[in-house]
Formats: structure tokens, sequence, C-alpha cells
């Protein structure tokens, strides 16, 4: 890295080399919502902030890296543990290091070798004839971030990290999601749709049995990876429009269903409509309002097969116009009535 190549990541967050972790960690929050692609579409100015803001914050917020930073600057990468002010290439040598092919170094005690060897040190960790030098052809091994995870490799480099960092400062993914409205039929039946996403338009097919809150997953209709130019998945989450006899319990379909007195005393059977039909329903004799009886198989689409139930609450419904003839027979049941459905209440005390 050239002089002139060094970046101040304490300006870029705009705190203080004396700043504490979690003043950084608040810097680079507000700074990555500023400058955060999702915020900014199409703007490069904003896009290469947000790079220098995940890489200042990705070096500070490392106590090691932080440490190394502080004490060689602009050099923090190359130097490391191995290039220290007590050891040779110290006393205000200025070291330039653009033209060194770090991949073709097996550790990094092998670069600072290569190193000393150009500029006519002796005696470092590591070099021929100094104390505890190695003389075998061991491998050290480092480890390198990809979205939040440490893969195991080898080598001596450290702190290859994926840049797209999100507002906490854990890997941002590149898929993004929108809300999507289907009618009940759609969602039984499955639909394709016609959608503008961005400047595009799309064309999505929704299968059968999509539930309210479900997602559905559009492969490569994402956001664009600045780094890597890949897109990510667009993920549509299902709103299903408020029907005017079907609603959702669970996993199954529930519909409420009047009846007449004697309907409910004697039992019969009645219609009733399903998503695909209407089916007869067997009402016991007897039944109560808010009872709920269970037609099978006749309720929602699952997206592997089959179906589940459909739940019918009978609501037990009197006439409020009678005829004289009806009135007369409701009097007679009335008067000979020996049903009581409150001859407990007397009983009950606090």
């Amino acid at each position: 890295m050239a002089a002139t190549d060094f970046k101040d990541y304490y300006s870029i967050l705009g705190v203080n080399k004396t700043a504490s972790n979690d003043e950084i960690k608040q810097a680079f929050r507000r700074l990555a919502r500023k400058f955060h692609p999702d915020v900014n579409p199409g703007n490069k100015q904003a896009e290469a902030r947000f790079k220098e803001v995940n890489e200042a914050y990705e070096v500070l917020s490392d106590p090691d890296k932080r440490r190394k930073y502080d004490q060689f600057g602009q050099y923090w990468k190359q130097a490391g543990q191995a290039w220290s002010p007590g050891g040779a290439g110290a006393g205000g040598v200025n070291v330039g290091f653009d033209d060194f092919e770090f991949g073709r170094y097996g550790s990094f005690d092998e670069f600072i070798n290569d190193l000393l060897g150009r500029f006519g040190g002796a005696g470092a960790p590591g070099t021929p004839g100094a104390p505890g030098a190695r003389t075998g052809g061991t491998r050290q091994t480092y480890s390198y971030t990809t979205s939040g995870r440490r893969s195991s490799g080898t080598g001596g480099f450290d702190g290859f990290t994926d840049p797209t960092v999100g507002f906490d400062g854990s890997a941002a993914s590149t898929d993004r999601e929108a809300a999507i409205a289907l009618t009940l039929s759609e969602a039984f039946h499955g639909v394709q749709k016609r959608l503008s996403v961005g400047s595009e338009t799309i064309e999505v097919r929704i299968p059968p049995g999509a539930k309210p809150g479900s997602r559905v997953r559009v492969r490569g209709k994402g956001l664009v990876n600045p780094a890597t130019q890949q897109r990510g998945d667009l993920y549509l989450k299902v709103d299903i429009q408020p029907h005017s006899f079907f609603k959702f319990e669970g996993d199954n379909l529930v519909c409420e269903v009047p009846i007449t007195p004697d309907e409910a005393v004697l039992g019969a059977a009645i219609d009733v409509p399903t998503p695909d039909g209407s089916v007869k329903l067997n009402v016991p004799a007897g039944v109560r309002s808010g009872q709920s009886l269970r037609l099978r198989g006749k309720g929602w689409t699952l997206p592997k097969g089959g179906r589940t139930d459909l739940l019918v609450k009978i609501a037990i419904v009197p006439p409020k116009d009678l005829s004289s003839t009806e009135r007369e027979y409701y009097e007679k049941i009335r008067s000979s009535r020996s049903f009581n459905p409150r001859d407990r209440l007397p009983q009950v005390r606090l």
C-alpha cells in the first residue's frame, strides 16, 4: 500500500483514537444506515462510502487488528506481530510494500524473511540463525471470514471479509422482501402475477396453498452485491384479502352457517359452501349454537398435496317475522314445553 493510499479509519467513522468499542459500534451503525445501498439505490458515492465504513469497522471492532493498526498505521496488515519496533527494520526505515506479491509466501514469516533480506535486516524471529528459527517447511494456518463465518485454510494472512455488512455489523443479505396481496381464490388455486420490481417487470407464479404471512422465493431478483455483482433473491410475503365467508383458523378454514330453531331441535341436512363447491352437511338433532361441525378434507390446499378441514360453526337464528301459523305453533310449543335450559341458575352463588 502506498503512503498516499493510507485510510484513517478513525476519521472515516468520525471517532477519536481513544473511542470505546461501544462508541465505534454506534458510529458504524449510524453511518451504515446512512450509506446502505438499500437506502441509496444506484448511488455510487454512497456505495463507496458504505464500503469504507465497513472496512473501518471491520478493523477497529477487532481488538487485535485495531492494536496492529494503531501501531503500524498503513502497514498494519503486512506487519503484525513479526514486525515489531525492537526488531530489524525498525529505527525509522521508510519501507514500501507495493512490489511484494503476498500470495507467493507460504507464511508471514517467509514474507518477513524476504523483506529483511531486501533491506539488510538480520536476527528477526524466523530468519536463518535467529533463536527459535524454523528449519522445516511447516505452513501456518489462517482463518478468514465470509458472511459472518470463519473458515480454515493455509498461509499466514488474516481478515478476508465479505464486504456486505448489515447495520449491526453482521453480514447483510442481498435478498429483499416485498408484500403481495392475493384474493382467497388466488391463494387457494394459485395464480400467475406480473409485478414491477424496481425498473423491471417480472412474471411470478404463486403456487396453490399460500397462506397469510407465508413467503414465496423468486431466485435472482434481489439486490446486487457490489463486490461480486451477484444478485440475491426476492421474497414475496403473502397478504390475503379478507373473505366474506371463509376465514383461517390455524391450518384449517372456518365458516359460520345459520340454522333455524326447528333444524337445531330436529336435525337437518343442509348445503354448506366449500372452496370448491357446495356439499351436504348433516346437522345432528339438539346441536347448540356455536358448536363446530367438521368437514374433513374440505379446507385449505396444502403445498405438498391434500387438504385441511373445513370447520362449520353453527349459529341458531330465530325468525324475526312470523306468519300467523308460525306464531300459533311457537305459542303451543311454549305452553307445552317441558325443557328449561335455565333450571340450574337459581343455585348459582358467588
